[in-house]
């Protein structure tokens, strides 16, 4: 029982740490104290330990010379190599059930759900439901990591979408309420269903191919984001820890 509680308190700790370190709570270059942190999540300091070593280790932290953690300030070309890399993995995971000749069942229900959702195959995102399609979308990449039934596969992956701002729906929920935005939701949807489609006809090589070009598409995303009007970047807060 103690360890299964100490895990629950470094969860805890990780989850509320990387909210505030995203959230734009601590500058780039400010030390990460432990027991404000401690005080702030209503832990014990063992456990904020735990959870600021990973957070190093997912590259949202830096070890400062004296001792401790920093957070950090990233370069769009880091955040673009992280996101590029959760599309290699992915295409590979896609590729994999495809030559192994995995049935995409539940990728397919998840489909059909987001379609249910509004009428995106008529391209009226009008009446999407916004929260319950950042919800779909991350099921439905939580499926395909696992898709191919390779735990180290899926291990990696998950590990590549805790890199900065390289989860697939890294600045879904802020961006939602502009039209543009929505209508990425259409590209996007038509990527999904392009990789369904290869993996059941076990085409590896596309399947592969368009879970890559998915990737992209959070790529482009970024980029039209941080062009956008000063209003919006005030209110995307993580875009504020990304430097041209």
């Amino acid at each position: 029982m103690a360890n299964g509680k100490e895990s629950s308190q470094t969860l805890k700790a990780l989850l509320g740490i990387r909210d505030m370190v995203l959230g734009g709570h601590f500058p780039a270059g400010e030390r990460l104290s432990e027991v404000p942190l401690a005080e702030q999540l209503g832990i014990s300091r063992t456990p904020i330990r735990a959870a600021l070593a990973r957070l190093e280790q997912e590259g949202l932290l830096e070890r400062s010379p004296a001792g401790g953690y920093l957070a950090r300030g990233f370069s769009i070309d880091e955040v673009i190599d992280s996101i590029e890399l959760r599309g290699v993995l992915e295409g590979t995971a896609a590729r994999f059930a495809a030559e192994r000749g995995v049935e995409p069942r539940r990728l397919r229900e998840i489909l059909k759900n987001v379609d249910a959702m509004g009428d995106l195959l008529g391209r009226d995102v009008s009446i999407l439901d916004f929260e319950s399609y950042v919800e779909l979308n991350a099921e439905f990449h939580e499926m395909l990591a696992g898709l191919a039934g390779s735990e180290t596969l899926r291990r990696e992956i998950e590990r590549a979408t805790k890199l900065p701002f390289a989860s697939p729906s890294a600045f879904l929920e802020k961006q939602g309420e502009g039209l543009v935005a929505r209508l990425s939701l259409l590209e996007a949807q038509s990527h999904h269903r392009a990789i369904v489609e290869a993996i059941r006809l076990r085409e590896g090589a596309r399947a592969e191919a368009m879970a890559r070009e998915h990737a992209r598409l959070a790529r482009h995303n970024l980029e039209a984001m941080l062009h956008a009007d000063e209003e919006l970047m005030q209110h995307v807060v993580p875009l504020k820890l990304i430097s041209p």
